[in-house]
């Protein structure tokens, strides 16, 4: 018996630094599908993993950051989202429509998270947004009432004569209409004369542009999509060559040297995001996860380019604005 008893305790012994020792956690690979290289995106990037370190995770050891990028051409979307399904990675991480379409054609099982999007519901990304259904969920950027009519009454606080505004969209694109619509709902509203410029293809934007030049408007509002990103450097040069004041919907345009921007805080979409793919890597279902809206919307300006311009930005805009470039 006594021997028995030594036995057990020798056992006891050897098993106990097994059993309670924790298990190595889980190195979780996130994929990004990207519309722009990982430069071009960085603040937004920055704001999700700023999210998920405040959530306990740690890069390179609880998770890696699978980047795959379009480079403005949505056509490579299909190809980058198979590389990241064959990768097998735990969570895809998405911005904007192609690249969601994109992961959603790609996989059924791997929980997809859109970090900033239109109406998911016109496409049928999501059944609806407070039950997605499906393997998606995230973060739409819907336009709420008057988004489009604020940056026209903006434009005019900084261009106190503006009668005629052109306003450049991409018709093709889920999101712009709303946008349209509600500018010229205030333009009405306000007694000016809104130009529609529209291109939806790149090689389009030089006609469009003389369109705009012979059409003698006096300031531009440009609405954001895959298309404008990508192609802000000329956007910005043609009001700079122009002498044309010009609001964006995205901080982008300024960093660039556009006038102003105003829209929803994407770096606070992102860094939300970082909180629904650690529900998710803890067992949430993506069908139960509401499609949330934009909570934090920002205003930028650029003074250099408002000195160029010989425009004065008025003390009350000033204080308004989130983000300024000297």
């Amino acid at each position: 018996m006594a021997r028995l008893r030594l036995a057990l305790a020798v056992l006891m012994l050897l098993v106990a630094p097994a059993a309670g020792a924790q298990p190595a956690s889980k190195l979780h690979r996130i994929g990004v599908l990207d519309a722009v290289g990982p430069a071009a995106n960085a603040e937004n990037l920055d704001a999700f993993r700023q999210g998920l370190q405040a959530l306990g995770y740690v890069e390179g050891q609880s998770f890696v950051l699978e980047h795959r990028s379009a480079d403005g051409r949505p056509e490579r979307f299909p190809d980058l989202a198979r590389d990241l399904v064959r990768l097998g990675v735990d969570v895809i991480v998405t911005r904007g429509e192609f690249a969601t379409l994109a992961a959603k054609q790609a996989t059924a099982t791997i929980p997809i998270v859109m970090a900033s999007i239109g109406d998911p519901t016109i496409s049928g990304l999501v059944a609806s947004l407070a039950r997605p259904g499906g393997n998606i969920t995230g973060f739409h950027v819907m336009a709420p009432p008057e988004l489009g009519g604020q940056r026209l009454r903006i434009l005019r606080e900084v261009v106190p004569a503006l009668s005629r505004a052109g306003i450049l969209w991409n018709p093709s694109d889920i999101y712009p209409p709303a946008i349209v619509t509600d500018t010229q709902k205030t333009a009405r509203a306000i007694g000016v004369q809104l130009e529609s410029l529209e291109v939806s293809r790149p090689e389009a934007f030089e006609q469009t542009f003389e369109t705009a030049i012979f059409g003698k408007i006096d300031a531009v509002i440009a609405v954001e999509d895959l298309l404008m990103l990508t192609e802000r450097a000329r956007i910005v040069d043609f009001a700079a060559m122009g002498r044309l004041p010009a609001i964006y919907g995205l901080r982008e345009f300024v960093d660039a040297g556009g006038l102003m921007a105003y829209g929803t805080d994407r770096r606070d979409l992102f860094r939300r995001c970082a909180g629904y793919v650690d529900r998710i890597l803890k067992g949430a279902r993506p069908a139960d996860l509401p499609v949330e809206a934009p909570k934090k919307f920002e205003l930028a300006i650029n003074l250099k380019t408002a000195r160029i311009l010989g425009l004065t930005i008025p003390p009350a805009l000033l204080r308004r604005a989130d983000y300024l470039v000297q």
